[in-house]
């Protein structure tokens, strides 16, 4: 896969410190991807190759392929295909029930196509990533991804129910990151663990390392939303690819909001519902003055510190630990 502008720093830290067989994996995700967003007619094929161009990090493939390491073969690279079009089919469901006009700085599918096709297009991406691991006999990879799936759809349905509600608490906001955002990183480690497997000859036994790679994966899954959720309240635009203060104004109660509430009781009087981006950012500016941003940052940089403790053991080799603590270094400074 060639370093080009588009990837992301954190991966290409990866990719240089990796082996050769890496880059070539993911190069063939990608090519994979390209190839399932083609055919099911015009419309639905521009609307998802629309979406692929919009980019992204790649950090869920990554842990696939990472995870299966060189054995894993071609079912990593299916298993990482898959992954991310589960994930890209979030964001186009997600840009439908928030109406948003940006994603990556470029305007979303349900803003150049309407929420009906955006709708359609998320489906699509939905159903070839289940299609792709069934046509290929990969029983354990549906099951994984199927189960963080309905995570997925489990926290979502959270988020709506808690919409504009200040009084939220951080239990029930942190349970919500979990099963929107690290129940698929979880995924993604033992997804690759299982393409491993499968290379490997099926067993019955836990494979090695699995406990540690679960808890892994949720531990930088769940540092990630946190400091997403930083980001949405620094800004700036051209840096995020969308308004400051978006989750604010989609009635989405963070962290940051949550501890600054806690520091200055008189924000819960605030009323999201009906806010403009200007009054978004000024509640951004009193939410940055509490410090709770410092506060949030601190705890996921130790949920990523803990994150890299766990690829200490027997089960990981010098370098799987070292390309995983890049992972895990990179959701950070994504963020820095």
């Amino acid at each position: 896969m060639s370093r080009s502008s588009a990837v992301p720093p954190p991966v290409t830290a990866v990719l240089d410190a990796g082996s050769a067989w890496l880059p070539t994996r993911l190069g063939a995700v990608e090519t994979m991807l390209r190839e399932l967003a083609g055919g099911h007619g015009e419309l639905l094929r521009e609307d998802v190759t629309a979406t692929l161009a919009a980019g992204g990090k790649r950090l869920r493939p990554l842990l696939v392929l990472l995870c299966a390491g060189p054995p894993g073969g071609d079912a990593a690279v299916r298993a990482g295909s898959a992954i991310e079009l589960v994930h890209m089919a979030t964001l186009v469901h997600d840009d439908v029930l928030d109406d948003a006009p940006l994603r990556r700085g470029r305007p979303t599918v349900a803003a150049t196509s309407g929420r009906a096709r955006a709708t359609s297009a998320g489906d699509l991406l939905f159903s070839r990533a289940f299609a792709l691991l069934a046509g290929a006999g990969d029983r354990r990879a549906v099951e994984l991804l199927s189960e963080a799936s309905v995570s997925l759809a489990l926290g979502e349905l959270a988020q709506r129910r808690d919409a504009y509600d200040t009084a939220v608490p951080e239990e029930r906001y942190l349970e919500r990151c979990r099963l929107k955002t690290a129940r698929l990183f979880e995924c993604a480690c033992l997804m690759g663990l299982a393409a491993r497997g499968r290379a490997g000859g099926e067993s019955a036994q836990p494979a090695p390392g699995e406990a540690e790679l679960r808890a892994f994966g949720g531990e930088i899954g769940l540092a990630f939303q946190l400091l997403d959720d930083v980001l949405d309240v620094t800004g700036p635009p051209e840096r995020t690819g969308k308004a400051r203060g978006t989750d604010l104004l989609d009635g989405t109660v963070t962290l940051p909001l949550i501890l600054a509430i806690r520091d200055e009781p008189a924000l819960a009087e605030v009323e999201l519902r009906g806010i403009d981006a200007a009054a978004a950012e000024a509640l951004c500016d009193r939410i940055a003055a509490t410090g709770a941003l410092e506060e949030v940052r601190s705890r996921a940089l130790a949920m990523v510190a803990e994150a890299k403790r766990r690829l200490g053991g027997p089960a990981f080799d010098r370098e799987q630990a070292e390309l995983l603590g890049l992972v895990a270094d990179g959701v950070v400074q994504r963020y820095s």
